[in-house]
């Protein structure tokens, strides 16, 4: 039997990089995948039917993870095609990077409210839900930079710091209900964003990393998997860096 066979993944921010591995993973072990992106164009589409693929339920729900309302409804939506929520993983994130002197309160808001607040949005939603079925596995996206800080990145820092202290507060007060809570802190994962930096600029990256190479949306992906699964039925509350040892 598949590991998430018969179960329902919800997973924000999916319609390419790191979250729509998470959900081909997923797909491939057996989950219905419900998936959210600002707007499901034709890279969305197009990972629709790479899910389908899998012989599993699919489908792809525009919506501003950041919008409270937003969230709830499409949450309504998801339950009345799916009839249930098994996994929750927030993914949704933005960059707008610049040192505290010249950042904006736009700059500082937008990241928090796309990061951060996109994640409580979602949990809210999710909680009665998961509640009700007495289980559930949320995994919040954080990032290594959410452990040890970044120059230039106070407000992204900021953002993904509260995405562990939220999945930590959250094991501790639903844990009782069997749901769990985890977060993932990736480290320098080679995606659509990281392909634009330049060839220098990743080569120090990699300097930085005692496996001596970037990771892939696929090595997050796997971690996601096991979080997911009843294999980490025993896991709530913890911080998985995936950073190739890079934040040791």
């Amino acid at each position: 039997m598949k590991l998430l066979e018969g179960k329902t993944a919800l997973i924000t921010g999916a319609a390419r990089g790191i979250g729509k591995a998470i959900a081909l993973k997923f797909a491939s072990e057996g989950a219905n995948i419900a998936f959210t992106d600002l707007a499901i164009d034709e890279a969305g589409k197009t990972t629709e039917r790479e899910i389908e693929a899998f012989g599993v339920k699919v489908k792809g729900y525009a919506s501003n993870a950041a919008n409270f309302e937003e969230a709830h409804k499409t949450v309504e939506e998801i339950l009345n095609d799916f009839g249930r929520i098994d996994i929750l993983v927030n993914n949704a994130g933005i960059t707008r990077d610049g040192l505290m002197m010249r950042m904006s309160e736009q700059q500082w808001d937008m990241v928090i409210n796309v990061n951060l607040k996109s994640a409580f949005n979602f949990i809210h939603a999710v909680t009665p839900v998961m509640m009700k079925q007495r289980k559930g596995s949320i995994i919040n996206m954080s990032s290594v930079v959410g452990v040890s800080g970044n120059a230039s990145q106070a407000n992204y820092s900021a953002s993904k710091a509260g995405m562990i202290g939220l999945a930590k507060s959250i094991a501790k007060e639903l844990g009782s209900r069997g749901i769990r809570a985890n977060a993932i802190a990736p480290g320098f994962i080679i995606t659509e964003m990281t392909d634009a930096l330049p060839e220098k600029v990743r080569e120090e990256w990699e300097k930085q990393i005692p496996l001596r190479r970037g990771g892939t949306p696929e090595d997050v992906a796997n971690v996601s998997l096991f979080l997911a699964s009843d294999l980490s039925s025993y896991v709530s509350g913890q911080v998985i860096p995936v950073c190739g040892g890079m934040n040791m």
